[in-house]
């Protein structure tokens, strides 16, 4: 009989157990490729989010970075410090290997301000970013001809830049 009781309650536990696995595993797969959490909505200078996205980068936390930066864009989004933080979630995504994502932070920096100078830097991040995905010339060219055709345009449309040479 305690042989019976024990055993009923040890599958509760387990029962429980896998509800808790369950909800666990449901709420991590709505999460996607959010590896970390979101800032709290708070009121900010602009300058403190971007300074403190910019401390995050030189200590190499890239996704830290990147919801500063994120947080800059969304409380601030007409601002000089917006273009600025699109240009730096770019490259934060860019070293930490999320090239798609960088890709993306450049397309929206181009669509958004495509006559600032630093529109140049954005369509060489793109070129570079596609190189970087080349992972062997024997394989998809698919990569390959992407970063030919953003290196060519960067050099077309910005003869005169350091990144045109590079390019």
């Amino acid at each position: 009989m305690l042989l019976r009781k024990s055993r009923s309650g040890l599958s509760t536990r387990i029962g429980a157990l896998a509800v808790v696995l369950a909800a666990t595993t449901a709420l991590s797969a709505c999460a996607g490729r959010n590896d970390r959490p979101q800032l709290a909505y708070e009121e900010r200078p602009v300058d403190l989010l971007y300074n403190a996205g910019y401390q995050r980068l030189e200590r190499e936390r890239w996704l830290d970075a990147v919801a500063y930066f994120q947080e800059v864009e969304r409380q601030h989004p007409y601002s000089e410090w917006s273009r600025r933080a699109i240009l730096m979630q770019m490259y934060a995504f860019y070293r930490q290997g999320r090239y798609q994502d960088a890709i993306a932070a450049a397309d929206r920096f181009i669509q958004l301000y495509p006559g600032s100078p630093s529109a140049s830097y954005a369509f060489y991040m793109k070129g570079v970013c596609y190189f970087e995905q080349i992972v062997d010339v024997g394989r998809d060219q698919a990569a390959t001809g992407q970063a030919l055709l953003a290196l060519r345009d960067v050099a077309r449309r910005y003869p005169d830049t350091p990144y045109a040479a590079d390019a």
